[in-house]
């Protein structure tokens, strides 16, 4: 039976405007008889998959990969998940992970020092790794859980709520970075993080770093303090995350320019102002006003060495994490990495902010199972690629090409302003935009499905799309002023990462159908009132294909945002296209950061800058970022 008109939002009908729903059901039908063919069929297959198609799919063939019912939007100061599912509190900032460590104080009494010792803050990406046994299994209830801690909230960690000294500024820099922690299976599927472990570790903005790759070295990467350009102090708003198949976590450093300041503008680089935004007189951290590396009067080249990937082996405590500048220096979201089928490795990344871009690294060597030593030199070298998107503002659908950013290719010479490799790599920005890259509405996290390689890219929101005059509507980012977001996805040419070529389309265009019936910004037709959203954020898939969607937008409940509640996370089914919500976070909160154990039976989700009583509900506590553990009371598969 066809479905009715209320099965597709009207609003969207993907520029079949006028050609009657019939004919907007057979069109879509045909699509969906492309898919089912398989998407070794190429590019029309791949076309199949347009919102209107997806609704259609959706409402003849339910998702046979989403096994619970959606839940509704809530504005509760609480955790809320599906009937059948529960959540718990694994760690929350200020908990005690390195030995000496003091429990969190409600009063503010912690010092630096204990918070280098502590749980750190604003809870992002994360990875888990379990342990293996002595006959090299897996051991299922014991792993290393790493951590990003992207940035402080002062009002909460500070006596008197912002920066008033360099004890305060330690303080908020022992806060940020990366937590690692040795987590064990206690009942069920429950865990427990380890105090004390030996594996325990803290990586915070005063620790240790090498630079590795064409960049490293480099006389803008020199200081007086490291005259080298290898050696940094530091990593800082560490956003997402990446795993290798080599067992190594991957953190990225995304808006590190609010750390960095002067007393006057006349001090500032020109480049560092324009392209990255660091500014004088930078008023919310005002670490530069009592720590001199972050002056760049005095260090004017100390904001080259963030804005990297960073690779760190979550197993030795000893081992020095490396920023490995191969992979451009942005402000990185997360970094998704895949083993191409002829051996090589590509990472996708995105650029989080209004007008950047989307990135894909390919390793000069191969991957070779099994040996780790030589693997983990993968990310010191290769080519790195920045996005262009071309299509129909209509169809939501197009094609698009990977533009080489390598020294003295597609204008990236001297006389543009490119003198080496790794002058491109340092202004990776200014190379993306002398190829004339698109500009994109900030992607976040970026994930590929596990089973057939389609690559799936948050864009969040862009209030200045169609406003200032280097961000012009374009196919891939077509709503004006967009204050929703959208899931752009794509299909490498023959499954093949490397290539220069792929199709795209919209997996999802967010937006609220209560408000906004009759017109773009009402979303894509399998957004409904039931399971609308703003500003997709995190993503990740599952084992299974399924599409975990985090979001970390306008949660005021009123105006635009009416009815959506609170930041939630959602399940998509890439297949139908079928979006439901799981999760709903406390109040204030983003919903952020995702990992599974090994059997899919714990979900890690992360709880960040909640504004209520969450974790602890006490009178005078302060609210904590959180880890929580979701797992389902029958103890099946999260999600199934």
């Amino acid at each position: 039976m066809k479905p009715t008109q209320s099965d597709v939002n009207a609003q969207d009908t993907d520029g079949l405007e006028g050609t009657g729903f019939d004919a907007l059901v057979d069109k879509a039908l045909s699509r969906r008889s492309l898919l089912k063919g398989g998407m070794a069929a190429g590019m029309l297959g791949f076309f199949s998959l347009s919102p209107v198609a997806q609704a259609v799919a959706a409402a003849l063939e339910p998702s046979k990969l989403i096994g619970f019912a959606g839940i509704p939007a809530s504005t509760a100061d609480a955790v809320t998940l599906p009937a059948g599912y529960r959540s718990s509190i694994l760690m929350s900032w200020g908990d005690p992970v390195l030995p000496g460590a003091p429990e969190f104080d409600h009063q503010g009494g912690n010092s630096a020092a204990d918070q280098a010792l502590q749980f750190g803050d604003n809870t992002d990406g994360m990875s888990l790794f379990h342990f293996r046994k002595a006959d090299g299994s897996l051991d299922m209830n014991r792993a290393m859980l790493a951590v990003n801690n992207e940035y402080t909230n002062g009002k909460y960690m500070l006596a008197e709520g912002e920066v008033k000294n360099a004890e305060d500024v330690a303080k908020l820099q022992a806060a940020h970075g990366v937590t690692i922690v040795e987590v064990r299976r206690t009942s069920g599927n429950a865990w427990e993080y380890v105090k004390d472990s030996a594996y325990n570790r803290r990586l915070h903005a005063n620790s240790e770093f090498m630079l590795t790759g064409p960049a490293a070295g480099h006389d803008l990467m020199k200081t007086a303090a490291d005259s080298s350009g290898t050696k940094v102090l530091g990593t800082i708003n560490n956003c997402a995350n990446g795993r290798t198949p080599w067992g190594t976590y991957l953190t990225c450093e995304e808006n590190f320019n609010g750390y960095f300041g002067a007393p006057d503008e006349a001090a500032v680089p020109a480049a560092q102002g324009k392209y990255y935004g660091i500014k004088a007189a930078e008023e919310r951290y005002r670490w530069w006003q009592h720590d001199a590396r972050f002056d760049v009067s005095q260090t004017p080249n100390e904001p080259n060495r963030f804005g990297w990937v960073v690779e760190i082996d979550p197993f030795d405590t000893a081992s020095t994490p490396m920023k490995r500048t191969a992979l451009g220096r942005v402000k990185h979201e997360n970094a998704d990495v895949l083993v191409n089928k002829d051996g090589h490795v590509v990472v996708y990344m995105g650029d989080d902010e209004r007008g950047e871009h989307i990135y894909k690294f390919v390793s000069k060597n191969k991957f070779v199972e099994g040996q780790d030593a030589v693997n983990r030199t993968l990310l010191e070298d290769g080519t790195l690629y920045v996005a262009q998107f071309n299509g129909d503002s209509d169809t939501h659908a197009g094609s698009g090409r990977w533009i080489e950013l390598s020294f003295g290719k597609n204008g990236l010479t001297p006389e543009n302003g490119f003198n080496s490799q790794a002058e491109v790599l340092i202004h990776t920005r200014q190379a993306a935009k002398q190829v004339e890259a698109t500009t994109m509405d900030r992607p976040e996290w970026v994930s590929h499905n596990p089973h057939n390689g389609h690559v799936f890219c948050a864009l969040t929101n862009n209030k200045n799309r169609g406003v200032k005059e280097d961000q012009p509507l374009n196919a891939a980012n077509s709503r004006a002023e967009n204050h929703y977001g959208q899931v752009i996805r794509w299909e490498a040419k023959d499954g093949d990462h490397t290539a220069e070529t792929f199709v795209w389309d919209l997996y999802v265009i967010a937006g609220n159908p209560a408000v906004h019936q009759g017109t773009p910004y009402g979303g894509s037709a399998q957004v409904t009132v039931e399971n609308m959203f703003n500003s997709p954020d995190g993503l990740g898939f599952d084992k299974a294909g399924r599409l975990w969607i985090q979001t970390d937008g306008n949660d005021s409940d009123e105006g635009d945002f009416a009815g959506m509640g609170n930041n939630q996370m959602l399940c998509g089914d890439p297949e139908t296209g079928e979006i439901r919500r799981f999760l709903v976070g406390p109040v204030g909160c983003e919903v952020t950061g995702l990992t599974f154990s090994e059997d899919y039976k714990t979900m890690f989700v992360g709880i960040q800058h909640p504004t209520g009583a969450f974790p602890d509900y006490q009178d005078g506590g302060k609210p904590r970022s959180s880890i929580i553990m979701v797992t389902r009371e029958d103890g099946g598969v999260i999600g199934a």
